[in-house]
């Protein structure tokens, strides 16, 4: 029998793609904020740390001032009973990480700029990767990536004498990070200082079995504290000078020291931490052996994403690791942009 039904017209199917295509650019723009102005974005978070003068072309957006290194990742195997990633297997691992300073300014004054960071990458045989950005301080100073981006337009915020009091009103928790900042001492060079994660993460081991943890890198060297007369005696860049010296004469080492959180501990809060009496495992040390050049160098191009993580591992309930990973998405975009600006090596020359 021949079918004399007329032809399905294309006109519902069409309506339906243009609803989906419709529905999809209003994800986009919801994501991006352009419906929504008060919606925080990585874009406005990376905007708030440009200093007076507007963001240095070609530097990174925040951490602008550091130096370079490679070395190794000796792991002790004690990692395995809480990550089956690679790098927690008794063995050594490439790594390269730099030392920083938490400023935009990459001509910042070293006296001047009271936190210190340690960027890594460490490679696994199997190619996984672990990228990690620690600092120096205990705590973090506020406890969501909104009240960071308040905190930044507060520091900005010089028409208001009173922007900072008001924050701190609104947002207690910066008090414990204010002590730190104003009583912890000053070490004379990056391989004194203890550099701690701060945001939490989960472990899975071989079995299964997952625990939410912090880490810390514990420095092998003896500690200078410096007075502020010492530091007022200091260069500009006297620890660049120093950490390369010291490199020159040894290799430098850090003991990575995993902290695995109670049941009730604040794994969503980066501003309070855990009691010193959990439960901590050695899991091997990070040897800095030599150190690179910032332009040209292996750190140039290496955006230091902590949710690059390696089987055995992955983000927890905390929101930090997400706003901090967009947001250097921006930052590496905008100065991979900006390569004509970056002061490279006169020996390569510019890329092109």
């Amino acid at each position: 029998m021949t079918d004399k039904s007329s032809p399905r017209s294309p006109v519902p199917a069409l309506i339906l793609i243009a609803a989906i295509v419709a529905a999809l650019v209003a994800a986009f723009a919801y994501t991006a904020g352009w419906l929504s102005p008060n919606r925080l974005t990585p874009k406005k978070i990376v905007g708030s740390l440009a200093p007076p003068g507007g963001a240095v072309p070609g530097f990174r957006r925040n951490h602008a001032k550091g130096i370079c290194f490679t070395g190794d990742f000796e792991s002790n195997g004690s990692g395995a009973a809480l990550s089956k990633a690679k790098m927690f297997m008794p063995g050594t691992f490439p790594v390269t990480g730099r030392f920083n300073l938490a400023t935009p300014d990459p001509k910042a004054s070293d006296a001047m700029t009271r936190v210190r960071g340690l960027s890594l990458r460490v490679v696994m045989p199997d190619r996984s990767e672990w990228r990690s950005a620690m600092i120096d301080a205990p705590i973090f100073p506020v406890s969501t990536p909104q009240a960071f981006f308040e905190l930044q337009r507060a520091l900005a915020n010089k028409n208001d004498p009173e922007s900072m009091q008001k924050f701190a009103t609104a947002h207690p928790e910066i008090a414990a990070f204010g002590q730190w900042a104003g009583s912890a001492p000053w070490k004379a060079s990056y391989a004194e200082e203890r550099y701690n994660s701060l945001n939490s993460f989960v472990f899975t081991n071989a079995d299964g079995q997952a625990q939410t943890v912090r880490w810390s890198f514990v420095p092998a060297a003896k500690p200078e504290n410096l007075t502020a007369d010492d530091l007022k005696k200091k260069g500009a860049d006297f620890l660049d000078a120093e950490i390369t010296q010291r490199v020159q004469g040894a290799p430098q080492r850090w003991a990575m020291v995993v902290t695995v959180a109670d049941p009730g501990d604040p794994t969503a809060d980066p501003s309070k931490a855990w009691p010193e009496d959990r439960h901590t495992v050695e899991v091997g040390t990070l040897v800095v052996k030599a150190i690179e050049p910032e332009p040209d160098g292996p750190c140039r191009d290496l955006n230091f994403d902590p949710t690059v993580l390696p089987p055995g591992m992955r983000v927890s309930d905390d929101p930090f690791p997400a706003a901090r990973s967009a947001a250097y998405s921006v930052s590496f975009n905008r100065r991979a942009a900006e390569d004509k600006d970056y002061p490279h090596t006169p020996a390569q020359g510019a890329r092109p």
